[in-house]
């Protein structure tokens, strides 16, 4: 099924549920931890994929601006904002290593959200950075990225990560003190560390990610029905497994004093 027309049948939420079931579960963490909008809150999604997280902020009465550098993408991210009725979302193509070329960003949201992007950039330091440049004084930034202790899903998830930007992650992951540090660097105060993506979930993606290797559309369908079974049991399992979590994540605030 295209995912264009899974988007017509179902909503924004289609563009969640059109990938892995990893992403599912970093929106349900950001939701829980997004700031209730005003008419003029203002979030910047910084690597938005294709979109997602920027649509669902939208639909949350956020103003909501999504940057990716790829420009395809960001033509069917703005076709489905419209699809979906997500009016407060709006995307510009940006290779967000760039993000503090772009002068007319700073100082302006009251939320920035990287969702799994440091990983794939060598200079992890900067664009925490840049991206808490572009917040207001007060803002937050909501932050995932690979926990440096996950057991790898597929093969991929092994390695080996180069220190070369291909694309693919140029770190395993990332440790609590990691995040500390790279919040530290940007003037943030860490409010805090969590983590999404638990046993079932990664055991449902890591199938996923092998059938699709046969056929997407077939994939997609087989797993559906399972997609229920992480928010309803992953809380009780995960512990009870003693299985690392996929993901970890952070919540971080800009002192209301800071300088614009």
């Amino acid at each position: 099924m295209d995912s264009n027309l899974l988007i017509r049948l179902f909503g924004w939420r289609a563009a969640l549920i059109h990938g892995d079931t990893l992403v599912v579960d970093r929106w349900r963490w950001l939701k829980m931890r997004l700031p209730r909008a005003s008419d003029q809150s203002r979030l910047i999604d910084v690597g938005c994929g294709t979109g997602g997280f920027t649509f669902g902020a939208a639909k949350q009465g956020y103003h909501a601006l999504g940057l990716s550098w790829d420009e395809r993408n960001q033509r069917i991210a703005r076709l489905r904002a419209s699809m979906c009725g997500a009016d407060l979302a709006v995307f510009d193509v940006l290779d967000v290593r760039l993000l503090d070329t772009r002068s007319d960003l700073r100082g302006k949201f009251d939320v920035a959200v990287l969702c799994e992007v440091i990983e794939h950039i060598l200079n992890d330091v900067k664009i925490v950075r840049d991206a808490a440049n572009c917040l207001r004084p007060g803002g937050v930034m909501l932050l995932t990225t690979p926990n440096a202790n996950y057991k790898p899903i597929t093969k991929e998830d092994e390695g080996p990560f180069i220190a070369e930007e291909t694309g693919w992650h140029v770190r395993k992951g990332y440790r609590a003190e990691d995040l500390l540090r790279l919040a530290e660097s940007a003037g943030l105060t860490v409010q805090e560390v969590s983590f999404c993506s638990g046993f079932l979930s990664q055991k449902i993606t890591g199938l996923f990610r092998l059938l699709t290797r046969f056929h997407s559309m077939v994939a997609w369908g087989l797993i559906l029905p399972f997609r229920i079974l992480p928010p309803l049991l992953d809380d009780y399992m995960t512990p009870l497994l003693d299985w690392p979590k996929f993901s970890i994540c952070m919540v971080a605030r800009k002192p209301p004093n800071s300088p614009v």
